[in-house]
């Protein structure tokens, strides 16, 4: 999952918990497989296609690692035309407008607004980004207990994984519409590293004026345009991609360092190109990011709750393999991708 998740876990009344839980599996015992395969199947498609098509709006917290993160979300489907408005109510302030695959960026600090294409569409709810019968090669489908979410009645589905080169996930879809109200991953351990969850949410009518700017008056703002290109990058190769992660886009895009100190006035900004190879198995996504090696950096690696990240030099380029997978499975991509060398 692109946007991810960490969580503070509470227990209470351990006995009735425990009991509840030995009752739950031997429900799932006794359903048969198929069945239970099927139902899940049922279940992801639900997810998928109502967070595109449901008109909603909701708060939602985001933990990843130590850093946690309170952002709303309005979400309205008119006709055929997706318009998404996200908040960052935290820190200091961002919107985001999304009009089906455009996105324009409000940044209220330094007066200045950032036009983009959507790269992928992983955003909460909307994180599932395969057909759940591929899903299925690599995760194993369960359905898990029902509960309840920021008021919700809701159904649990777990995936775990087949390997060790993802992390495992539990999703909880509203049982009325199949709408995602929470999600976390699950490492190997099965311990939570990242969650994202409702904590307010309304289904159904939405105002529109609820997905316009909040900012009425953008008169000497900056405006900078996200120049982005679909690109042949077919000379850089992944030998060792983990099982099931497709390639789903290649692109050039011009990337802008702006320093702290500049202003809406001021003209210190730079703009250096960067391409880009996506990967994703429909649930977490692998990028590599490929620039020329004309600055000074040091090769290393860092996490972040369940994002990994390798930096690494080969030859004149500098690699940056960014991916929500375990450090074992973004290092065995670092180490593997190669450069054809042009006859």
């Amino acid at each position: 999952m692109r946007q991810t998740f960490g969580i503070l876990k509470f227990v209470f009344f351990l006995s009735s918990v425990l009991a509840y839980s030995a009752n739950v599996v031997a429900q799932a015992e006794s359903v048969e497989p198929s069945t239970a395969q099927h139902d899940t199947q049922v279940w992801l498609k639900k997810i998928q296609s109502s967070a595109q098509k449901l008109n909603y709006s909701g708060t939602f917290v985001y933990q990843q690692g130590s850093q946690v993160r309170t952002s709303r979300i309005t979400h309205i489907l008119n006709g055929k035309n997706e318009v998404e408005k996200l908040e960052i109510l935290d820190g200091k302030p961002r919107e985001y407008i999304r009009n089906n695959e455009e996105i324009v960026c409000y940044v209220p600090e330094s007066k200045s607004i950032r036009i983009e294409k959507r790269v992928t569409q992983d955003v909460f709810p909307a994180i599932l980004g395969a057909n759940p019968t591929e899903l299925a090669e690599h995760y194993n489908l369960k359905m898990g207990e029902t509960g309840r979410v920021a008021g919700f009645d809701c159904q649990a589905i777990i995936l775990e994984p087949k390997d060790k080169l993802r992390y495992g996930y539990k999703l909880w879809a509203e049982k009325s519409t199949g709408l995602l109200l929470k999600a976390q991953t699950l490492n190997e351990k099965n311990s939570v590293v990242e969650q994202i969850a409702f904590t307010q949410l309304v289904i159904g009518h939405i105002d529109a004026s609820r997905v316009k700017p909040s900012v009425k008056n953008t008169q000497g703002w900056r405006v900078e345009n996200a120049v982005m290109s679909e690109a042949n990058l077919s000379g850089w190769t992944v030998k060792a991609m983990p099982a099931g992660f497709k390639k789903v886009r290649e692109m050039k895009r011009l990337i802008t360092d702006t320093p702290a100190s500049a202003t809406a006035e001021s003209t210190q900004s730079t703009q250096r190109e960067v391409s880009q190879i996506v990967y994703s198995d429909g649930l977490a996504a692998i990028s590599v990011f490929i620039e020329p090696a004309s600055q000074s950096r040091t090769e290393g690696s860092m996490q972040q709750g369940a994002m990994n990240i390798v930096g690494k030099r080969h030859g004149d380029y500098w690699l940056t393999v960014v991916g929500e997978v375990p450090a074992a499975a973004i290092k065995q991509v670092a180490n593997s991708i190669e450069l054809k060398t042009q006859p």
